[in-house]
């Protein structure tokens, strides 16, 4: 029945700074949508940003996000990278369980201590 996830959402307490630290760590790409609303695009996904209340329907709360993003750059590259923007890896690599299968995973925290895993398929 699904074959995919098109977007997800982050609620963020400054949408400004998220697009900033998404660009400068993650390397995605700011789009803008709907009545001016910001996303980060990387491949064929996106990842919406909202302030808390904006949207109704969401009850999230600020940093409550836990995310598994895979690279095709090496561990030790995004590693590198990550210091090079000076923020922290709080583990790893680690091997964890993927949705296929095995992976080996870093982690650290955004701006608002949503949870990024990034992971690579062996």
């Amino acid at each position: 029945m699904i074959s995919h996830i098109d977007h997800i959402v982050l609620t963020v307490s400054d949408i400004e700074a998220a697009v900033a630290f998404y660009q400068r760590v993650l390397l995605m790409e700011e789009i803008t949508f709907a009545n001016g609303r910001k996303a980060l695009k990387f491949g064929n996904q996106k990842i919406n940003l909202q302030l808390l209340g904006q949207e109704s329907r969401n009850h999230a709360s600020v940093g409550s996000g836990d995310l598994c993003l895979i690279t095709y750059w090496t561990l030790d590259d995004v590693m590198k990278h990550l210091i090079q923007e000076q923020v922290e890896i709080i583990e790893g690599p680690v091997p964890k369980s993927g949705a296929v299968g095995d992976i080996q995973s870093i982690y650290f925290v955004d701006l608002d201590s949503n949870l990024i895993e990034i992971s690579i398929y062996p």
